[in-house]
């Protein structure tokens, strides 16, 4: 992010900067303080202001006092030490990888607690706060150990965001799909994953104390190394600072820091995030909030307030016993999201669309062979998907159900397990030609309808109104899948049309509106749950369990009508594809294709989310593969990839209900575990190409 230097005869005195650093600091601290007061008020129980003040000078009834000591105390103190540690964890990470996107989020800090804490749940073992914390700390620093060696260092790079987003959603799909094999082990950890200060008395608050003060002592103490940092790797050597050892130090202490909040209280989404970045601005007009220490010191202090005024706007704004149900953590990662975008949208170092791989273009021969190959796979997955699973049965078993004189258990197995194989197919079809479909209109190798918020806004549309019209049949279920999809691609695409749908804004975007997105469903789930809160997550982990013949029929008709529109206008999507020119100088009017092949995209992403599930990478995975299978023409791209897709998807839900049978695993969480080391991937070869 570009910054402009103040003219000297401009900067405030250093007398006048110092009074205006204390003045900002002191109004900070104030404004921590009322929240604080207003937040133990807030609660369902009818204690106001005049018993909170009475239950703490000891003479207040025995009930009041028990409210206020054991809960709403507790809750405040909890949002203070969260906000603090998540504010200053975020500033010094950003300061040390010269990155502002870096925090425990973009790192995957949350995603690998998250983790470590499922295997120890799964293993049926409790353990302590202070030992919980330590499995958080160790899933964490693994995680963000791997996204800093991924993305490398540089001011205003969007790759930490990528890489960890990644890897975060390839974790959360292991924790998830943990989470459904081993239901009563890891009982109440989806809910602890949306955040909550929330406490039942101050035990949680004392044990997390000590190591919140060590670290946060530790990044005190090495403040002075990370303002040489700030100098370049060149000048803090020069200054004898060891900068691998201090970059590792401040690494282990941050993420000492956000474990220590993941334990007391989850994860609280994007406060590392936002709160060092409301403190920049500041330390360009006052000079004495340049130095580390104190930067570090009031990012704590604007994180502490913002998990404090998310807390109270809650509780302000939703009826209190509807208000204790919903975790704080979904309010923060709704403003957060938010923030990212805004964020996004102020790169100003953002890259172009890359320029196209030089591919081999294979002979028709080749290309041809490379079809009928896959031709065989699909159909091969298709039969085995028929006939295997946690009953076993024979072609013959088939033909005699398609003739109708099958014995009533074939035909009840079959009854069910046809539509699965057929919404596995077509759903992953859908997702590779959407793919396809949006790489070639953004011109972008990352673009993908998961990644890009596409499905996630299908899914919140479909989600919203399964919640509130439990009776919803399949086509209205596509129709709100389809609404949820147009609006966030109306968003994501609308704001990074801006300079031609350059790369880092994109992708950045749709980041942060799919983590928005998440944070509804999440909400949404909390507050309804029509269906327990696993079928919810089968659903959402990509499942095509439960899925009839009409559940098939929406996706199978857009996938007809997206595979003529793409073969028919082939030639377009190779002029799109190409540069913002060439297009116009042939006399193909850019916007107007660029909108139908999106609208064409759309529909595919959310009849797919519709009838599956949220799948991911699919869309990432197929176009890539096909394209370094047989070239860039989308004559040839077009057919692959669909293949490719379906393919995938179909070996995935195979692998899912087979392997562990009678246990399954959805199918979205066996592509993201196979398609997070493919995008990673991706990133690393991108890096080294630049």
């Amino acid at each position: 992010m570009a910054v402009t230097a103040t003219p000297p005869a401009l900067r405030p005195p250093a007398a006048a900067s110092r009074t205006g650093a204390a003045a900002v600091t002191a109004a900070l601290v104030l404004l921590v303080a009322a929240l604080a007061v207003v937040d133990i008020t807030q609660g369902t129980a009818s204690v106001g202001p005049a018993e909170v003040f009475k239950a703490l000078t000891g003479r207040s009834d025995p009930a009041d006092a028990s409210v206020v000591i054991a809960s709403r105390l507790p809750r405040m103190t909890a949002g203070i030490m969260v906000g603090v540690v998540l504010g200053a964890a975020g500033a010094v990470l950003q300061a040390v990888s010269r990155n502002v996107l870096a925090a425990p989020d973009t790192l995957a800090v949350n995603a690998g607690s998250y983790l470590a804490l499922g295997l120890v749940g799964v293993t049926g073992v409790s353990l302590p706060v202070i030992a919980s914390s330590g499995v958080a700390f160790v899933g964490g620093l693994l995680a963000a150990t791997v996204v800093l060696a991924l993305s490398g260092l540089g001011t205003g790079t969007v790759r930490l965001v990528l890489a960890g987003t990644a890897l975060a959603l390839g974790l959360t799909s292991v924790t998830e799909g943990l989470l459904l094999l081993f239901p009563q082990e890891t009982e109440g950890l989806y809910q602890w994953n949306q955040g909550s200060i929330g406490q039942n008395g101050f035990d949680g608050v004392l044990q997390m104390l000590p190591v919140v003060l060590v670290g946060l002592a530790g990044l005190l103490l090495t403040a002075r190394r990370v303002d040489a940092l700030a100098l370049g790797d060149d000048a803090a050597r020069g200054l004898g600072v060891p900068v691998r050892a201090t970059r590792l130090t401040v690494v282990v202490l941050a993420t000492l820091l956000s474990a220590a909040a993941v334990t007391l209280a989850g994860p609280i989404g994007f406060v590392g995030l936002c709160a060092p970045a409301l403190v920049r601005p500041l330390a360009r007009r006052y000079r004495g909030f340049v130095r580390a220490r104190t930067t570090l010191s009031v990012a704590g202090l604007v994180g502490a307030g913002l998990v404090l005024g998310a807390d109270v706007l809650l509780r302000a704004l939703v009826p209190a016993d509807t208000a204790v149900a919903v975790p704080t953590g979904v309010v923060t990662s709704l403003v957060g999201a938010v923030f990212l975008v805004v964020m996004a949208l102020r790169l100003r170092d953002t890259a172009g669309a890359d320029a196209p791989d030089r591919l081999r273009v294979p002979s028709r021969a080749e290309f041809l062979t490379t079809l009928a190959v896959l031709v065989v796979v699909v159909v091969g997955v298709t039969i085995a998907g028929v006939l295997l699973g946690d009953s076993k049965l024979l072609l013959g078993d088939v033909a005699n159900w398609a003739q109708g004189r099958a014995g009533r258990a074939v035909s009840f197995v079959l009854d069910t397990r046809v539509p699965r194989v057929l919404a596995a197919l077509c759903a992953g079809a859908a997702l590779a030609l959407a793919g396809t479909l949006v790489q070639a209109v953004t011109r972008n190798p990352l673009a993908e309808p998961g990644v890009l918020g596409v499905s996630g806004g299908a899914a919140l549309g479909a989600v919203l109104l399964v919640t509130t019209v439990p009776v919803a049949g399949t086509w209205g279920v596509a129709g709100a899948a389809f609404a949820g999809a147009a609006v966030t691609s109306v968003v994501v695409f609308g704001l990074a049309a801006r300079g031609g749908y350059q790369q880092n804004r994109l992708v950045l975007v749709g980041i942060g509106t799919a983590a928005g997105t998440t944070a509804l469903i999440s909400l949404l789930i909390v507050l309804t749950d029509p269906f327990n809160a696993t079928k919810a997550l089968t659903w959402l982990s990509g499942s095509t369990y439960g899925r009839t013949m009409p559940d098939v029929l929406p996706v199978a008709l857009v996938l007809t009508v997206g595979l003529v529109v793409a073969v028919a206008r082939r030639t377009e999507l190779d002029l799109v594809s190409l540069d913002p020119d060439t297009p116009g100088l042939l006399g193909l009017r850019l916007s107007r294709a660029r909108l139908g092949f999106l609208v064409v995209s759309v529909l595919l992403s959310a009849t797919a989310v519709a009838s599956a599930g949220t799948i991911g990478f699919v869309g990432l995975v197929a176009p890539h593969a096909a394209r370094a299978l047989v070239g860039r023409r989308h004559a040839r791209v077009v057919p692959v990839a669909v293949l490719l897709g379906a393919a995938l998807v179909c070996t995935a839900d195979l692998l899912g209900r087979t392997v562990i049978a009678p246990a399954q695993l959805g199918a979205g969480l066996m592509t993201a575990v196979i398609g997070t080391p493919y995008f990673l991937y991706l990133l690393v070869r991108g890096r080294r190409g630049r």
